[in-house]
């Protein structure tokens, strides 16, 4: 790659910061790692900077944010590199020959973050209309150059700008949604998926409209729902693991959910899916519908609980694993004997999160046996360096 135009900005670790880990692929620096006079202090969010370990020598290219607690993000090895349309280009053409060689259709996660070579950035595809979650400074500034990356490399039509969720305000950017290259759907967007049709409102639903992420958790929980299995989905968004089982031969699913409209798009996803009327939807905040439906003497062959992240930071851990407890123990009530439950997290440590549920379990007096341990499906890659890319993890038990 050609050298950039003007000099960068040089930045420097502490004497005893990990260098070593920077070197063997860490992609983050934190703000108490790096030296951050006057002059570091000053560079707008985003700002492209030489890291240069104690010595002064160069670890490569990062984009500085002084307002984050992860004041650096590694973006290329080589110092001198243009993060231009053919650098964009070059990240997005691998990252969508992998998706190419593992769906058949284009519906998947198309950037992972760090694990796909860019930093915070999240792109969700639904055949050719791309949403796009710039996650850091340094993505927000270069939002143009992304998205014409998209167009010439996957043939996107449509970009949108998803700019929701905790960490855009974490790197200290707004909440603005915008349409970046075309005109976005002006009604909800048919996805299939493992035999099901979902519906994923790009505009004004939750994330990026629907969550790929559990497509291979989705495709076991259809396996233990047997011909005619009655189901329970809470935390259910629009029908991920009720709309998998009813496909995969379930007889009724009930799905719950706090909002009514991604209810409403569940509904709309078992119709298109031609089981409209093995469908059922309550609405309303999740633990009060457990434990209405424990009242009423409910039981099911397979019950699905996909919270949100109860434990989103450290100092939530202890609080979140309560919570994660608390769905096992009102779950597992509604569970028949011989049936399934499977539990989710999206954040947790998976020792620490199997023993919560583990403890739900034993607490509502029943017996379990572990069966299955999922994760995100493989259009989500782990960076072997980074734990927090492979946050989701799916637990799945048999209980007598």
């Amino acid at each position: 790659m050609t050298a950039p135009s003007s000099p960068r900005p040089k930045v420097r670790l502490k004497p005893k910061a990990n260098a070593r880990a920077l070197r063997h692929g860490f992609p983050w620096v934190y703000s108490n790692e790096l030296v951050t006079d006057r002059r570091t202090k000053k560079l707008a969010p985003g700002t492209l900077a030489v890291l240069e370990d104690e010595a002064m020598q160069p670890l490569g290219l990062v984009a500085v944010n002084p307002e984050s607690k992860i004041i650096g993000r590694m973006l290329d090895r080589d110092p001198e590199a243009a993060v231009d349309a053919a650098w964009f280009e070059s990240r997005i053409s691998r990252a969508l020959e992998m998706r190419e060689n593992l769906y058949d259709a284009p519906y998947c996660r198309l950037v992972h973050a760090e694990s796909d070579g860019l930093p915070g950035v999240v792109i969700d595809r639904f055949g050719d209309v791309f949403v796009v979650q710039p996650n850091a400074a340094w993505a927000d500034a270069h939002a143009a150059l992304l998205a014409d990356a998209l167009v010439s490399v996957a043939g996107a039509k449509v970009v949108i700008k998803n700019a929701s969720g905790r960490a855009r305000g974490l790197e200290g950017l707004d909440d603005q949604n915008a349409v970046l290259r075309g005109s976005a759907p002006d009604a909800p967007v048919p996805v299939v998926m493992n035999g099901a049709t979902y519906m994923a409102d790009l505009a004004g639903g939750q994330k990026t409209g629907l969550f790929f992420d559990q497509r291979e958790n989705q495709a076991f929980a259809a396996r233990l729902a047997a011909p005619g299995a009655k189901v329970l989905d809470v935390f259910s968004h629009v029908g991920g693991f009720g709309l998998a089982m009813l496909a995969g031969g379930a007889g009724h699913a009930t799905c719950v959910d706090g909002s009514a409209a991604a209810l409403e798009l569940a509904g709309q996803g078992a119709a298109a899916s031609g089981f409209g009327e093995k469908f059922e939807a309550r609405q309303g905040d999740a633990f009060d519908q457990l434990a209405k439906l424990g009242e009423e003497g409910a039981l099911f062959d397979v019950v699905i609980c996909d919270p949100p992240a109860f434990a989103p930071s450290k100092p939530a851990l202890e609080a979140g694993l309560r919570a994660y407890e608390r769905v096992a123990r009102l779950a597992a009530p509604l569970v028949k004997p011989g049936g399934y439950i499977g539990l989710c997290s999206h954040a947790e440590d998976l020792a620490k999160f199997l023993n919560a549920s583990a403890r739900g379990l034993g607490r509502a007096g029943r017996r379990s046996q572990l069966i299955h341990t999922g994760f995100a499906g493989p259009d989500h890659p782990q960076l072997p360096q980074l734990a927090e890319s492979g946050y989701l993890k799916a637990v799945f038990f048999r209980l007598d």
